[in-house]
């Protein structure tokens, strides 16, 4: 035939290899060969490495485009570049590439490339050295290789190459055929251990190749490869594994390979013996069978044409594949009435007399219930004895489920694809079985992922086409493999069941399955079927169509199937059944018929109470607590915990902040709970516990109502019918109180998922979701939800509540050996107890005791009728109770111990041996977990009768632990607790098991499922050896797992030889299995971990005394150990009596024991690195989606593994969020519910109590804000005593203001840092604090934290109800209802036109006018002076922002109480956007684009101006109605942005004196200001600022007085014509407006009795201002000396405003440029017209140059220095010499450019007193485009 099939038939392949197969079994002697379908179908994919380099050679060679029998297609290489080297071993730059000569080079290759060797067939004997890109080169399968190439020479460096043409010309390959990367890049290169780069396995090529090759020709090796690479070519490669299932002692056996038979090249015979196939790639659990594989598609076509790849076509080698053993669980639960895979019936009715009639005491005959799953077709109904028969659909539905792959892809568009054919499925179930050990129950999870991979190796183009998408790639060919015809399917059927004897019998003879399954049950009655486990049935139909049924025969697997059918309330009922009805009698006589040494009864009356009290003491009646050791921290919170409550409120925090404003934080002052603890008393009375300790009921002020443990049971509810009043007490409460935050914890929220619709009538399901999912709370505002749990994987599915957003993780404490948190302890949990099992250093804390599994499976065979649990406890009794009488029972009964496992008497004699160690009888508890609680109840009553008839008493305690009843302890025990505790309550008793903390004693743990109960440090031992083997689900395995796991003691004072923490590595919790770190090993020590009696010191402790134990052991030395081990109890009078046992294995995890099925699940890794269990089904509420998914990675992080499951599964009707279906809306998330998520005992309890907490002190804080509270300065001004106003008065005098003088001394603490203004009256002190000032001017300024008032202003954050619609975030108000508008006017100064922007919302139109015809802007409606309304504020307010979009206080609703008023907000024009959102349903000014740089003196200078225009129009608007210009209202109000709240003064209208101060509304303060009389006779208004000294009662106080007025202004327009604020200044604009307005002779007055609160804000504001170069935009520092520089000089420039960087230059060098003014108040700096602060060492007089202005009186004063900023024409060389100067006095004189600072100096005449040089002129470091200002100083003559 050839080298090549390319054109042959499928089917002729076929028919060969059944030909000769079949020719080999006639010819075989021996042993079967291996069946012909394992190789056509089941082979693994991976292509073994042959030891013969020349045949891989002679293989490659036929990798061409074309046949194989073709000729070469020819090639011309390009020809090198002139120059270049042609070398055969060099590159074209001349630099060797012979691995021969770089092997020792110290090469460096980049990340992601691999070094790899090429073949030149010019020199044959070197291997090329090259770079590859490893996304172009296929993995050890032969597959995921990329097409194209990417690669860099190693000699000269040179990278980039794209494509491998040019690469193989740059290295010089010289090839004569087209240059394929598959034909000659060969080899691995690889670093051996001398760092030598050597030749590696050959790249695996032929996964993608395409060639029509058989992987079996490998099997004709010669007598000389004995020992090569041939029996690989059976099994998968060794970094794959197959099926876990898989345990078979020895696989010779079972494939029967003979020696004789001859092997297949190409389809040709060939001589040649067969090789014994060896275990390599077998998985860890033991030997096992080859992995499953199926059929593959032909290659490439003849002529590769453009877009075709290697990589797009399926290979043809049946070479040994993988099979992914994602094994979940395959069994349904026995009351789920929707899965319909279990009745003792049969499928829907057939035609009459088509009834197969089930044998009468078929279970009593043989042993066994058979199970019949359905296959193919309708299987026959059953009559007779149907109790003695199961039938399943499992198999049916995986079946089903294979047929549905197809359509996966479907879906996506791709073109239709066949499904696995009927025959095909069978093939493959029937080789399933027979890879089944004779101790293994198939899963049907197995068979999916069996179906599943094999039929993605039979179309592997076209699922590539899917997962990749690559737009080159073609249609996908046609499916090439040939589908097997029924008659060709019971021959292969037989053939592979040939390898494994009688365990798997297929029938085939019967003409329906009626007659197959009577003749079946004929079988099993007539004891034919004895060594036989399962039967396939094949048969065709009427209509030829095939049908098939399993039946299970193998009373193992017969039972596992059974049991594991069974849901685990209908096993606790069967049970309870069986003990009930006496079933159970027949084991229990059999016990005590296995001679003495098996009959408890009689042998405890050879154990006298005199011999059972040899070697142990008696216990002290009265224990003194006398161990320095004990210690218990129930209470103590670790870092790790609030680390964990900090992401909870970030997540909370987080829901707030979202645009769904779904929780509004803002509204919230107080916090409530209530915890939801699943029925168990223990963890009721535990979270009680931690609650009490915590201290969360102090931060909450619940304290007060809690004075007791028992008053804090109020907060913590059962999950049974007793929670329906306090949840709809919550409900009611919710409502009532719309203020305060609930929070509503559910812990261990997986333990109740059930469906309320499905609860079949028990009360106790679905309890969670009538209450915790009721419309009630899901639509309660202030309800948030937090799910609790270690297994969060019922609450992810595709229908499940909680955004994956507000999923919290518990965090990794350990990063790299390095303690995150600073943790004391370390977690040891699940993944930590696998990793023991791995490391091979001693006795792993996790393992199962071979013995008792030996004793439980014969009873298990010889007891049928009885559950394994049943059994399997009464074994593990009559093992403790032996224990018990071989360790106290005296010399008579030591030979017990050869009937002991010797697990089970290690813990006995550590049970009782420790408390002799410890003076206060400290000692470990032993944990025995069953299940069941009839079963518990059984063994606690049977341990406590032995214990007590052997006197052990008061040695040790027995505590049944059921969860639906409180905890029991003997007195004498008691006693001991309560002495250890230091309790001094007699009532007192232990109500949660960490109470119960170094107690010696056996708790029996019963109930289901653990229910979140805390086991305490003393656990020792975890016994769960009766636990289910069957309960084949993630939650059911780790939950049990989860009791074992241990928070250990970290200490750095470690004993030598003993592993302390330390040593143990933690995995990443945020991975999902401890194998992320495969590196580190746990490593326990067998000495100090395994054994109460161990030493400390491994020195001081025979190694003789145990030994490790092996499950495998042979009897003589399992005595051998025994014997030892009963000996050791010699030594319990040592002198290591002393130590306390207890406290020693604080940093030891316990011993958990299982049983060995379930720890061979657990310990077995599937292909993807995990334990098989990660794969399992999560729960039994949830299914799969499809059988075709991935599988979870071992790199996953607990957000992917989220995401998986979210993805993958989907719940059940009776899971409680299989209503919640998202059908197209994406508001299925509740928005107000979290999930937290963490490790089995890990502490997540004390985290969200913690989280309780700080979420408290947050919304108090929320409530509270920053509060500028600091003393007026500059208070010690002589003031007269004359009294203007009464303290009663509520308003100004206008006569009263005028005659008072006015303040020029500024008293508001923020301009504590500025230039003092002079006044006569003022006097500072020598001790003013100038200088400590000036030290302190970067400190923060003083805050006090007040709690917000209903008057209060808020900013974008707050969102209540109430001011929604104000805010704008109804849906009357949106964002696109608002409209700009432009407004139009001119001022002088300006000399220009100055256009503003109004944005103006749709409800805030009717605050204008607008002219009728076009709609323009014409003016902002003002109301007259005698209008009146008490819901109206009249003044406009204007608020001047920047940056502060988020942050600035403009929401006034609460402050205005509601009232009816006009707000603005003054914005710069690169700011419009963000304030428009953010404040959607304000006015927003915006100022002109030339403003965006200027300070707020341009804000305030267009507001003001703008204003007073807006005053004009509105006069002559209301002119043309009648009314008088001077009615129209003339004020305006210019607030900060960060005024929060107001205040007032009573005073007592009696005695006149101030009472307290207390918060009012903006409302009530502006219209009482309003409201004054004569107001229009003011310029300005305003209050004072608040600080907590300042409105002390009992004093009488002027209620008003006329001074500087800052923040918040009352201002005239009218009034202030004339005076104008600076727009150039940045700085103190307020105090030169009011100096300015009270020099014009304007009334200015303070009402002293009204005061504003500043709330401190950090972010933006006018005061932010960065000075940067202009050479960059990045800020830098800059000496305030280089704001300045000398004319026409060559200086760094800044791209600052000219006017800052000279208001920032006097304020911090004028002490340098006045120096005759530093700190000289009596010869201060004369300022004219204006105000600038020269810093704080200067004082400023101020003087207006204006006719008829009020100055103080100068006469007398001499002046230090003149300061002259942009005089103008008042300013005469005749009014400055009014003025008296001092000799040197310093002369500054500002203008805006060079030219009219030489005219001011003319013009005013100032060189006849003032000496000028040269050097004396200076302008602002600002370049010329930037208009920089210039000065000169001079010095006076």
């Amino acid at each position: 035939m050839g080298n090549s099939h390319t054109g042959h038939l499928q089917s002729t392949r076929f028919e060969e290899m059944l030909h000769n197969s079949i020719e080999a079994s006639l010819r075989s002697n021996t042993v079967v060969p291996r069946p012909v379908f394992s190789r056509l179908y089941l082979e693994a994919e991976q292509r073994p490495y042959s030891n013969d380099a020349g045949r891989l050679d002679e293989e490659d060679d036929e990798e061409d485009g074309s046949d194989s029998n073709s000729p070469p297609i020819p090639y011309q290489m390009k020809p090198p570049p002139e120059g270049s080297c042609t070398t055969d071993g060099f590159c074209q730059a001349g630099k060797d590439l012979r691995l021969s000569s770089m092997a020792t080079e110290s090469l460096e290759v980049p990340p992601g490339f691999l070094f790899v060797g090429a073949k030149s067939p010019s020199v044959p004997d070197h291997i090329l050295v090259c770079a590859v890109d490893l996304r172009f080169l296929p993995d050890e399968c032969g597959r995921n290789a990329l097409l194209g190439f990417s690669g860099n020479c190693i000699g000269c460096g040179e990278k980039g190459f794209r494509y491998f043409t040019e690469f193989a010309n740059h290295i010089n390959l010289k090839l004569t055929t087209q240059p394929k990367k598959q034909k000659y890049l060969k080899y691995h290169l690889l670093r051996n251990a001398q760092g030598l780069l050597v030749k590696g396995p050959a790249i695996c090529w032929k996964g993608i190749d395409g060639r029509m090759r058989h992987s079996v020709s490998n099997i004709a090796a010669g007598p000389d490869e004995q020992s090569g690479n041939g029996p690989t070519d059976l099994l998968p490669n060794s970094s794959h594994t197959t099926l876990s299932t898989i345990n078979h002692t020895d696989l010779n056996t079972h494939l029967h390979i003979s020696e004789g038979s001859p092997p297949l090249t190409n389809g040709s015979h060939v001589p040649g013996p067969q090789q014994h196939v060896s275990q390599t790639g077998v998985v860890a659990n033991g030997p096992g069978r080859p992995a499953i594989g199926s059929m593959s598609n032909s290659g490439p076509p003849k002529k590769r044409h453009k877009g075709w790849s290697p990589e797009s076509s399926a290979p043809t080698d049946v070479t040994p594949r993988p099979v992914p053993n994602s094994t979940t669980n395959g069994t349904k639960s026995a009351d789920s009435g929707a899965s319909g895979c279990l009745s003792l019936g049969s499928s829907p009715p057939l035609a009459p007399g088509e009834h197969v009639t089930v044998p009468d005491h078929l279970l009593q005959t043989c042993g066994l219930r058979p199970v019949i799953f359905k296959g193919h077709g309708t299987l026959p109904q059953l009559s007779g004895n149907l109790g003695d028969v199961l039938v399943s659909g499992l198999l049916q539905k995986c079946y089903r489920s294979s047929q549905n792959l197809p359509r996966i892809y479907e879906q996506y568009g791709t073109a239709p694809i066949q499904p696995i054919s009927t025959e095909m499925q069978i093939l493959l179930t029937v080789y399933y079985l027979v890879q089944l050990a004779p101790d293994q129950a198939p899963q049907m999870e197995d068979l999916e992922q069996i179906f599943m991979r094999s039929w993605r190796e039979s179309h592997l183009t076209e699922i590539r086409q899917y997962q990749q998408t690559h737009p080159q790639f073609p249609p996908p060919l046609p499916c090439l493999a040939q589908p097997l015809t029924p008659s060709q399917l019971p021959w292969l059927a037989k053939l592979a069941t040939s390898s494994c004897g009688e365990g798997v019998l297929v029938l085939d003879t019967a003409p329906s399955l009626v007659e197959a399954l009577e003749d079946t049950f004929h079988r099993l009655v007539e004891g034919r079927l004895n060594r036989t486990h399962y039967v396939v049935i094949i048969c065709m139909n009427r209509s030829q169509e095939i049908e098939s049924c399993v039946v299970v025969t193998g009373k193992h697997q017969t039972r596992a199937l059974s049991e594991s059918l069974l849901s685990p309330n209908d096993c606790s009922r069967e049970i309870a059944h069986e003990l009930s009805s006496g079933s159970v009698a027949e084991l229990a006589f059999y016990f005590s018929s296995l001679g003495p040494d098996g009959d408890v009864e009689t042998l405890l009356e050879k154990a006298s109470p005199e011999s059972s009290a040899c070697g142990l003491e008696p216990s002290r009646d009265s224990p003194k607590p006398t161990c320095a050791e004990y210690c218990v921290e129930w209470h103590e919170i670790r870092p790790i915990q609030l680390a964990v409550a900090r992401k909870l409120l970030s997540h909370v925090c987080a829901i707030a902040d979202s645009s769904t404003q779904n929780l509004d934080l803002g509204s919230f002052d107080k916090v409530e709970f209530l915890i939801c603890v699943p029925p168990s008393e223990v963890t009721f009375h535990q979270v009680v516990l931690h609650l009490w300790n915590s201290g969360v009921l102090r931060e909450l002020g619940l304290d007060q109502d809690c004075l007791s443990l028992k008053d804090a049971e109020q907060y913590v509810v059962k999950l049974n019918q007793s929670a329906v009043g306090k949840i709809n007490s919550l409900i009611q409460k919710s409502k009532m109180y719309p203020y305060t935050l609930f929070i509503l914890v559910h812990d261990h929220a997986h333990s109740d998922i059930s469906s309320g619709q499905y609860s079949g009538g028990d009360s106790r399901l679905g309890l969670v979701d009538s209450l915790l999912n009721c419309r009630q709370i899901r639509d309660a505002p202030n309800i948030v939800t937090l799910h609790v749990t270690s297994f969060p994987f019922a609450f992810q599915t595709q229908y499940t509540r909680i955004s994956p957003y507000n999923e919290i993780h518990w965090p990794s404490a350990f990063n790299n050996d390095v303690d995150l948190y600073n943790e004391k302890t370390k977690y040891f949990g699940v993944s930590e107890l696998l990793e023991t099992t791995r490391s091979g250093s001693g006795l792993p804390l996790l393992r199962y005791d071979s013995s008792f599994e030996s004793m439980a499976a014969a009873l298990e065979e010889r007891f049928p009728k009885l559950q394994s649990a049943v059994i399997r406890t009464h074994v593990l009794i009559q093992h403790y109770s032996l224990a018990l009488m071989a360790t106290a029972g005296g010399q008579t009964l030591q030979a017990l111990q050869k009937h002991i496992s010797v697990e089970t008497l290690e813990m006995i004699q550590c049970l009782l041996t420790t408390t002799q160690r410890c003076t206060s009888r400290h000692g470990h508890m032993l944990l025995l977990r069953i299940p069941s609680p009839a079963l518990a109840a059984l063994a606690h009553q049977r341990l406590c009768h032995v214990r007590n008839r052997l006197g052990l008493h008061k040695q040790f305690e027995i505590i049944l632990g059921d969860p639906a009843a409180a905890l029991t302890v003997e007195k004498h025990f008691l006693d001991q607790l309560r002495a250890w505790l230091k309790i001094l309550d007699p009532d007192w008793a232990p109500r949660t098991y960490l109470e119960l903390e170094a107690l010696p004693c056996i708790l029996i743990l019963t109930g289901l499922d653990p229910l979140g109960e805390s086991l305490p440090r003393s656990l020792k031992y975890c016994d769960l050896r009766v636990i289910s083997c069957w309960s084949l689900q993630r939650t059911a395995l780790e939950q049990e797992l989860g009791l074992a796991a241990y928070l250990l003691k970290a200490k750095a004072d470690a004993p030598h030889g003993s592993h302390m923490p330390s040593d143990l590595s933690e995995s990443d919790p945020e991975k999902l299995s401890s194998t992320d770190n495969e590196e580190e090993e746990v490593v326990v020590d067998v000495n100090s971990a395994s054994l109460g009696n161990a030493s400390p010191t491994a020195t001081q402790r025979p190694p003789s005394d145990w030994t490790p134990l092996d499950p495998e052991k042979q009897p003589n030395q399992r005595r051998q150990s025994k014997s030892t081990s009963s000996g050791s109890s010699s030594s319990w009078a040592s002198p290591l009596r002393q130590c306390c046992s207890w406290a020693r294995n604080l940093s030891r995890p316990p011993v958990v024991l299982l049983p060995k099925a379930v720890y061979d699940l657990i310990t077995t890794v599937d292909s993807s690195g995990l334990p098989k269990s990660t794969s399992f089904l999560p729960l039994s509420s949830v299914e799969w989606v499809s059988s075709f998914r991935p599988l979870l990675s071992k790199m996953m992080t607990c957000t992917e593994q989220s995401l998986y499951y979210r993805q993958w599964t989907v719940p059940k009707p009776d899971h409680m969020d299989s209503s919640n279906r998202a059908e197209g809306r994406s508001d299925n998330f509740h928005p107000r519910r979290l999930l937290l998520s963490g490790p089995p005992q890990v502490g997540k309890t004390g985290a969200y109590l913690q989280f309780l907490g700080i979420l408290s002190r947050m919304l108090i804080r929320l409530m509270e804000v920053d509060i500028y509270d600091e003393e007026d300065i500059n208070c010690n001004c002589e003031t007269d005593l004359v009294r203007y106003h009464q303290p009663v008065a509520s308003w100004p005098n206008t006569e009263a203001v005028s005659r008072m003088p006015f303040d020029y001394i500024i008293h508001d603490p923020k301009y504590d840092d500025i230039s003092t203004i002079y006044s006569p009256d003022f006097s500072p002190n020598a001790d003013d604090g100038k200088s400590r000032r000036q030290d302190d001017v970067y400190l923060r300024r003083r805050t006090t934290r007040i709690k917000l008032s209903k008057y209060a202003a808020y900013n974008t954050y707050h969102h209540c109800e109430q001011c929604h619609q104000y805010m704008g975030f109804t849906k009357q108000y949106q964002l696109y209802e608002s409209t700009l508008h432009t407004f139009t006017f001119s001022h002088l100064l300006l000399g220009e036109e100055i256009q503003l922007y109004f944005i103006i919302p749709k409800s805030k139109e009717h605050h204008f006018s607008f002219s009728q015809s076009g709609g323009q802007l014409e003016s902002m409606r003002l109301p007259l002076t005698s209008d009146w309304n008490p819901d109206t504020i009249k003044s406009p307010i204007f608020t001047p922002t920047t940056g502060r979009h988020e942050h600035g206080l403009f929401n006034l609703y609460h402050a205005m109480e509601g009232a009816a008023h006009l707000h603005i907000l003054v914005i710069k024009e690169y700011e419009m956007a963000v304030y428009k959102k953010y404040w959607p349903n304000h006015i927003i000014l915006v100022l002109p684009t030339i403003f965006n740089g200027a300070g707020i003196g341009a804000a305030h200078f267009l507001i003001k101006e703008l204003s007073f225009h807006n005053l004009e129009l509105e006069r002559s608007r209301r002119g043309e109605h009648g009314s008088r210009p001077q009615d129209v209202w003339p004020f305006i109000i210019l607030a900060d942005d960060s005024c929060v709240m107001w205040n007032s003064v009573d005073v007592d209208p009696k005695s006149g004196t101030t009472g307290a101060e207390r918060n009012v509304s903006l409302k009530q303060v502006l219209q009482h200001m309003e409201s004054s009389p004569d107001i229009t006779r003011y310029g300005l208004c305003g209050m004072r600022k608040w600080s907590s000294c300042g409105g002390e009662a009992g004093h009488q106080k002027e209620p008003f007085s006329r001074g500087h007025l800052h923040d918040f202004l009352l201002l005239n327009v009218d009034l202030t014509q004339n005076v104008q604020y600076n727009q150039n200044r940045f700085a103190c604009d307020d105090v030169d407006f009011n100096l300015r307005a009270h020099s014009a002779g304007l009334l200015i007055c303070r009402f002293n009795n009204f005061s504003v609160m500043k709330k401190q804000i950090a972010i933006g504001g006018y005061g932010t201002f960065i000075i940067k170069t202009k050479m960059t935009d990045v800020p830098t520092t800059i000496q305030p000396s280089q704001y300045i520089c000398a004319p026409d000089s060559k200086h760094l420039f800044l791209a600052t405003p000219a006017q800052l960087l000279l208001e920032k230059y006097l304020q911090h060098t004028s002490h340098r440029l006045f120096p005759l003014s530093a700190r000289n108040y009596s010869h201060p700096v004369l300022s004219v017209d204006c105000y600038l602060n020269l810093g704080p060492e200067v004082t400023v007089c101020f003087v207006s140059s204006r006719p008829h202005s009020i100055n103080i009186s100068t006469t007398g004063l001499l002046f230090s220095g003149l300061l002259l900023y942009f005089c103008d024409s008042f300013v005469t060389p005749g009014f400055l010499k009014k003025f008296q100067f001092l000799k040197g006095a310093t002369l500054c004189v500002i203008c805006p450019n060079r030219s009219s600072l030489r005219q001011t100096v003319v013009r005013l005449e100032l060189e006849d007193k003032w000496r000028f040089r040269l050097s004396d002129e200076f302008q602002t470091a600002n370049a010329k485009e930037d208009q920089p200002l210039f000065f000169l100083t001079g010095k006076h003559i």
